[in-house]
């Protein structure tokens, strides 16, 4: 009858299992936590802050290990540099609908139709380039990843990112318009 493990006790790591009161001293002596409550949740604040700020400076430096889960993976990837190697209508959006809001402030029947012609035909164009991005990354989607359960979502995360300015991605873009390299400059 077999156990699991070899007549020796030994299960294959190189070493025996330590005791469990050893093991659970050995973990409880790696948390330096002040006694004091108050102490110790400065002391937490002060580590997440610096947590945090270590994994922003990764994510905005395009280091993978600090993507979130939702940027992750191959056809994540692919779809960001598609959708940043072209340019969209909708990275003008947020400007032309500012610029739509103080037009609409300005009196004057020609200016009011103006600017209702111009944010329809806006609207419309937005509405006609999504389309036109969504169905192209479909495709090349189709092509590039032909297993179905490894584009999931990927068509609408590349809708989105296609809709955001350009400077406001996150992840920062790897690739310009027409798919030159982006060289990043340092924020500060």
């Amino acid at each position: 009858m077999a156990t699991g493990k070899d007549v020796t006790g030994d299960d294959g790591k190189g070493r025996p299992t330590p005791k469990r009161k050893d093991a659970e001293s050995q973990r409880k002596q790696g948390l330096s936590v002040p006694k004091d409550p108050k102490a110790a949740r400065k002391a937490a604040r002060s580590r997440d802050r610096v947590a945090r700020t270590e994994a922003r400076a990764g994510l905005m430096a395009g280091d993978v290990r600090f993507f979130p889960v939702r940027d992750r993976g191959p056809v994540k990837e692919y779809v960001r540099d598609t959708i940043d190697s072209r340019r969209t209508v909708g990275e003008v959006f947020v400007p032309a609908a500012f610029l739509v809001l103080i037009g609409g402030l300005i009196p004057g029947k020609t200016i009011q139709r103006i600017v209702l012609y111009g944010w329809s035909a806006m609207l419309l164009f937005v509405i006609l380039d999504t389309f036109i991005v969504g169905i192209m990354l479909n495709s090349s989607l189709k092509k590039t990843f032909p297993e179905k359960s490894e584009r999931r979502g990927a068509v609408s995360y590349g809708v989105l990112r296609a809709m955001q300015m350009r400077r406001f991605r996150i992840p920062p873009a790897r690739v310009g318009p027409g798919g030159k390299p982006v060289t990043r400059k340092p924020r500060g």
